[in-house]
């Protein structure tokens, strides 16, 4: 990236964009403002028009609001969050984005930003790959914070059959070789087409990974045994007692289980 860094402010309110404008023209060394936007929507359409290395972005828009319109980006550029209200996690953010600016911005703290910005594209541009963390991290914790589908039930193949085996009613899955299997309360034992991984993915949160091998409903478990080597022997409410060991890199997750 090269200075002055081509720059557009995304808010809805035109007192604050006015203010930010007057303070980053200041700095005309730094950036190059090419575009405005009121809203999320908006933004997309001047992101995607004028390519910037960074943009000023505030949270609560209409149409789209800042996270949901990053979330639609394929490539980051820099972002500075700007917004007004606490109740947005922006501390989850701090290291993810370059910044974040509470409105009203004062020049002081907006200078402390434009070091930051200073400093991240310096080392970028002494960087081959043009490697830029801020935007990678960014779109992870943007993935990450997607809600997940909801799912009521999952389809196993019995015989000619196709049965729809209610979450409710799911103890655990287990890995067997290449195999994955989905047990019920009943007893019952049913191969799946899905990896563990994929299943961890769409799974609710009270589903819980406790091996290379295992995933446990933590609404079924019975009891807790301590096993040996950091590992846990975790009984099940299920017809048959079922057991499952936890792997030893995964006690974190156990005794997360046990304080709660």
């Amino acid at each position: 990236m090269l200075f002055p860094l081509k720059t557009i402010l995304i808010d809805d309110e035109q007192l604050a964009l006015s203010r930010l404008r007057r303070l980053l023209e200041k700095h005309p060394d730094t950036f190059d403002i090419v575009s405005e936007a009121k809203n999320g929507a908006e933004g997309l359409v001047e992101i995607d028009k004028h390519h910037p290395d960074v943009i000023f972005l505030d949270i609560e828009m209409p149409l789209l609001n800042g996270f949901e319109m990053l979330s639609k980006l394929t490539k980051m550029p820099l972002v500075v969050f700007s917004t007004a209200y606490d109740q947005y996690a922006i501390r989850a953010f701090e290291e993810n984005s370059v910044d974040y600016l509470l409105k009203p911005v004062e020049n002081d703290r907006l200078l402390k930003t434009i070091d930051k910005i200073k400093n991240i594209t310096q080392a970028a541009n002494g960087n081959a790959s043009n490697h830029n963390p801020y935007s990678e991290n960014l779109l992870r914790l943007l993935e990450e914070m997607k809600p997940k589908k909801e799912i009521f039930s999952l389809s196993v193949k019995s015989g000619d059959r196709i049965l729809l085996i209610p979450m409710t009613e799911i103890t655990h899955f287990e890995a067997e070789e290449k195999y994955v299997f989905l047990n019920t309360l009943d007893g019952q034992k049913y191969l799946l087409n899905y990896t563990l991984t994929s299943l961890e993915e769409k799974l609710p949160k009270h589903y819980l990974r406790v091996s290379r091998a295992g995933i446990v409903n933590s609404h079924h478990i019975k009891e807790i045994q301590k096993h040996f080597n950091g590992k846990y022997v975790i009984v099940m409410r299920d017809r048959k007692a079922s057991q499952v060991t936890s792997g030893s890199t995964y006690g974190d997750a156990i005794r997360h289980l046990l304080d709660n």
